[in-house]
């Protein structure tokens, strides 16, 4: 019983403590200093630094200016590696330009958006406002150092993208001024609805709408395609294979097949394994070899095929190589160096080296 007596009298005292630190709390959150000693006022400059979002308003956008010009030469240094010289790469990233045209620029609705025969969506064919553009590039670019941008190569690049669009000439000049006039120039500048409760906390929001149920189509097939002039950009894939999968990858030079390998009448998905690497291509695999090097494509090094062309023929080609696998080294391939393998011993060195210079 005293045991009970003494944990119930734990309880109350916890309980009471909690309700007097609740009340605290209500006291102190009612009005400031009511917790001497604990955090304090963020300063003008710490707000400034948190506060840089730029609305479709154009609330919070900074004073500055930038040309055509200028942001031509901060593309060509900071963006163009990934973006393409005109705005045109999709090989890191989809395009920045294109797909728009002068009549767009009239109705603000991009004509493109509605059919196929744009290969793919560009920025200026989706932004609906020319902040977002501002705010993204400002906060977020480039990749490797984002906010190293001042206000004014902020302003010069969107000038530049414009100009990549062909909404602006090639002497414009962008500024806090005349942001508001450029965003008039937007493409699809009326593609957006604004009348929903993600917009406007006043907008109704579409959870409520009723499903229509009629004339519906019984049975939809998804899927994709790739287009015939996309099919080959990136070469062969069937020589870019992963190592696990059921499907491999196709021969993206010929046509594509009416169906999969081993596929069933009834059009089923085949089950095709990769055979289990025997010999010294289970050593490339154990050993982590296939992480730099890849049988037909330069991956970080050289490719199976590329080292196996370079020492055809030579006499010494084994040993010259088993001395860089143990030893590592820099500058044949590339400014990448590879790492000593020292932990190979010389069995295993030999096979691994003899199999890639087969060109298997």
């Amino acid at each position: 019983m005293y045991k009970l007596g003494k944990l119930a009298t734990c309880f109350s005292l916890m309980a009471t403590l909690m309700m007097a630190a609740g009340i605290a709390y209500a006291q102190g959150a009612s009005g400031p200093g009511k917790f001497p000693g604990i955090g304090r006022a963020a300063t003008p400059a710490e707000v400034a630094a948190w506060d840089i979002d730029v609305r479709p308003d154009f609330k919070g956008l900074p004073n500055g200016s930038g040309s055509v010009k200028k942001g031509e030469a901060v593309w060509e240094a900071q963006c163009a590696s990934c973006h393409g010289t005109f705005g045109e790469s999709n090989e890191v990233f989809t395009p920045i330009a294109g797909g728009t045209t002068k009549d767009d620029i009239k109705t603000g609705r991009v004509a493109a958006l509605n059919d196929n025969k744009q290969p793919q969506r560009t920025t200026l064919m989706k932004v609906a406002t020319i902040s977002t553009l501002w705010d993204y590039i400002y906060r977020a670019m480039p990749w490797n150092a984002p906010r190293s941008l001042s206000y004014d190569d902020t302003y010069a690049l969107v000038a530049y993208i414009l100009y990549l669009g062909e909404i602006v000439p090639d002497t414009f000049v962008l500024s806090n001024t005349n942001m508001k006039q450029a965003q008039a120039m937007l493409p699809n500048r009326n593609g957006m609805t604004q009348q929903h409760g993600l917009w406007s906390v006043n907008g109704k929001p579409d959870v409520n709408a009723k499903p229509c149920m009629n004339n519906c189509v019984p049975f939809v097939q998804i899927g994709s395609t790739l287009p015939d002039y996309a099919r080959n950009a990136h070469e062969n894939i069937a020589l870019q294979n992963r190592q696990y999968g059921p499907y491999l990858g196709a021969d993206s030079t010929k046509p594509p097949l009416s169906k999969l390998p081993g596929a069933s009448a009834a059009g089923m998905m085949p089950v095709v394994m990769a055979a289990t690497p025997s010999g010294p291509a289970a050593l490339f695999k154990k050993e982590n070899c296939s992480a730099c090097h890849a049988p037909a494509a330069k991956l970080v090094g050289p490719s199976i095929e590329q080292v196996a062309t370079k020492y055809k023929g030579q006499a010494d080609a084994v040993q010259k190589l088993m001395a860089k696998v143990k030893k590592g080294g820099a500058g044949a391939w590339g400014a990448i160096p590879m790492p000593a393998q020292d932990q190979l011993s010389d069995a295993d060195n030999k096979a691994l080296v003899e199999w890639m210079l087969t060109g298997k």
